[in-house]
């Protein structure tokens, strides 16, 4: 079995108010990209992966008008793709939602969220992902609220061959500083924000503990926007979101060796799921922001992991349509991981 995690960049800029693809010279919302030239890269690459299952990071937008799963189902008929079912869990308002396509002919796929629904007052423990969480972000003896901009997708999955497990869909982002004045006020909310996501990393570690208690493998994948050696504020904080979701300090530590080695190689070369223009110095920044973290049930399978990477993958780079299209398709490469059914 294949299962996949891909953050498609302005994946809703490429459908209309009524699900379907745009496939017009209209501009994507990638640079220099048209709609119908996204369009045919993402098909090139989501039939190459030919996954199972794809976690979709920044799925298209779910609202009144606009329907996720219809327009990814949509999407994989157009391009005749085994995994053309689509499950999503609680729609957000920032138009990238995160949603499941999966081969309903080899494995089933239910939304299942845990914790409590709560009120405006929120929880202390581990809510469900769609309501608040009450934690002290600062050591300041005052609970602040916390809630996800993208709540998690939680799924109960079962395959052909009776394997039952959990996956959790996780997109981690802290605001930019919006509506600072002054560098000063610019550091101020970057922190305050940089808290915030910190705060949804134990928020899922707590979901990721209560799973690990029921003794169901888990699967955690997706975008969390975070790894050793990214910005300025790790040594602020002592510990990324990626160590926070791993959860080495506990004893029950999920794994994903692209993780692994960045932690344990700070100085070195690590590997790198995304590729961003930086405008003001004229440069592509790398970094690794995409994982798939497993419990031990998926390594006794032979679990095995690839970053389809355009420049460092060697087979990705041999077939150059593949390649361009990886380039074109969004700023973050598909990461895969294979075990045995």
């Amino acid at each position: 079995m294949r299962i996949a995690t891909y953050n498609v960049e302005w994946f809703s800029n490429i459908f209309d108010d009524d699900d379907n693809l745009y496939d017009d010279a209209g501009w994507s919302g990638r640079q220099d990209v048209t709609r119908a030239h996204q369009t045919a890269a993402l098909g090139t690459v989501f039939r190459a992966i030919d996954a199972d299952a794809v976690m979709v990071i920044e799925a298209p937008d779910h609202n009144r008008r606009r329907n996720t799963v219809t327009a990814l189902e949509a999407f994989a008929l157009r391009f005749d793709l085994r995994a053309r079912a689509a499950v999503m869990g609680f729609a957000n308002e920032t138009q990238q939602e995160i949603a499941l396509m999966y081969d309903p002919d080899v494995l089933e796929a239910v939304h299942a969220p845990m914790g409590q629904i709560t009120g405006a007052a929120g929880s202390a423990d581990a809510p469900r992902f769609d309501g608040i969480l009450r934690i002290d972000l600062d050591i300041d003896a005052t609970e602040d609220l916390v809630v996800f901009s993208k709540p998690p997708l939680e799924l109960t999955v079962r395959s052909r061959a009776g394997f039952e497990f959990r996956m959790i869909g996780a997109h981690l982002k802290s605001k930019a500083p919006h509506g600072a004045k002054n560098p000063s006020q610019v550091m101020a909310f970057a922190i305050a924000n940089r808290r915030k996501q910190l705060a949804q990393a134990i928020w899922l570690r707590r979901r990721i503990d209560e799973v690990l208690e029921t003794g169901t493998p888990l699967v955690v994948l997706g975008d969390l926007n975070d790894g050793p050696g990214l910005d300025a504020f790790e040594d602020l904080f002592g510990r990324s979101s990626v160590e926070i979701v791993l959860g080495h300090e506990t004893g029950r530590s999920l794994f994903d060796p692209h993780a692994r080695r960045a932690l344990g190689s700070r100085l070195g070369a690590m590997p790198t799921t995304s590729r961003f223009w930086i405008r003001q110095e004229k440069r592509f920044l790398q970094a690794l922001l995409d994982y798939i973290m497993v419990t031990p049930e998926f390594t006794a399978r032979g679990a095995r992991w690839r970053i389809w990477h355009p420049l460092d993958d060697p087979d990705c780079w041999r077939d150059p349509v593949l390649r361009d299209a990886l380039v074109m398709a969004s700023d973050h490469f598909p990461v895969t991981m294979d075990f045995e059914e």
